[in-house]
């Protein structure tokens, strides 16, 4: 295994992840550039947008929260003679800049409009971020306290970073309420391409239990393979619990409360059980036969997600979630899904765990 100290920043790989979904999020679906032939940056001097909900504008606050957050938790561990108020104030200015190309681009697409009250939201959003960055950035993050425990409970290694960030990947892709539970790679979705074949009950139940197996089966040895020796059948476990908790929360937010445990079908149950299982059996394997067990569930579940019919019940169950509040989210979350098992194959093929 590449096991050689740990020299990377974690917060670094969060930094620059965050500003490409920033980029996504702001610019999706990417469709329809033209030039309007008026003034891009007539925005930064028009008057507050007459139609603005509350929704909006904790939404872009939150949204840069951790972008300042990360890169000035960054700045102060490569800087570490700089005063927190410096860093702020460069965080600060770099997110005025950042976003404000990102909504001055948005003049460009006919579905988007550019807005100055966005910009102040984003860049109070990064102020309030990097302030908790630059003063507990160290403490939490590399070398402090959260850095300690995910030290204890994570191996170290070249790699491992990555594989870190593909698990926080998993975790945000459950936030699609359009997706089987733990399907990913529908590129169907992505290309616009029609159903493989046509819709029939027991067929769908059969597919969707081999997905959600193979979905949580790949997952859990993805965690396992992350874990250190004394914490390899806890940690996957509790990735697994947050997985689900998270779904839970965010079909009850997107959709309606009742539609909480929608995913919760006769076939995601079983799949979900039957996954755990195999993983418990795979676990007495070896690391390096587990890292192949995980990739050969990982391309099953995603050859199974191409095949699996369109489900009309599932459809008109989605016809109750506002998906108007959540577009930039949602564009969001159906990109990553339907490319995250693409971006974990060639890292468990280079991945290569140290057996203890």
């Amino acid at each position: 295994m590449l096991h050689a100290p740990h020299r990377r920043s974690l917060t670094l790989y969060f930094a620059l992840t965050w500003s490409l979904l920033a980029i996504y999020a702001s610019l999706y679906p990417f469709t329809g550039w033209r030039d309007s032939g008026i003034d891009v940056f007539v925005y930064l001097t028009a008057a507050w947008p007459r139609y603005t909900t509350s929704f909006d504008i904790t939404t872009n606050a939150v949204a840069y929260f951790p972008f300042g957050m990360f890169w000035a938790a960054f700045i102060s561990r490569r800087l570490p003679a700089l005063p927190p108020l410096l860093a702020v104030l460069m965080v600060t200015g770099g997110t005025v800049v950042f976003s404000g190309g990102l909504e001055t681009l948005q003049s460009y697409l006919p579905n988007r409009v550019p807005s100055n009250l966005d910009l102040l939201c984003n860049a109070g959003g990064a102020c309030a971020g990097a302030w908790a960055g630059a003063r507990w950035g160290r403490l939490l993050l590399d070398g402090g306290r959260l850095d300690r425990l995910r030290r204890r409970w994570i191996i170290s290694g070249h790699g491992v970073e990555g594989g870190l960030l593909l698990l926080a990947f998993w975790l945000l892709i459950q936030c699609d309420p359009a997706s089987l539970l733990f399907g990913a790679g529908d590129l169907r979705r992505l290309l616009g391409l029609p159903p493989a074949q046509p819709y029939s009950a027991e067929l769908f139940r059969q597919i969707e239990t081999l997905i959600a197996a193979a979905g949580t089966f790949s997952a859990l040895l993805l965690a396992s393979l992350l874990s250190a020796s004394p914490r390899r059948r806890l940690f996957p476990l509790i990735v697994l619990a947050a997985a689900v908790l998270i779904r839970t929360l965010a079909q009850a937010l997107m959709m309606q409360p009742a539609a909480a445990f929608a995913w919760a079908t006769p076939g995601a149950l079983s799949g979900l059980a039957l996954g755990v299982a195999l993983w418990l059996i795979a676990a007495r394997l070896r690391l390096s036969l587990q890292r192949s067990l995980a990739g050969l569930a990982l391309l099953a579940a995603t050859v199974m997600v191409n095949l699996v019919p369109e489900n009309p019940y599932l459809e008109n169950t989605l016809q109750i979630w506002n998906s108007g509040q959540f577009l930039n989210f949602h564009g969001l979350t159906h990109f990553a899904a339907s490319l995250w098992p693409f971006a974990v194959l060639p890292w468990l093929m280079l991945f290569y765990p140290e057996e203890s």
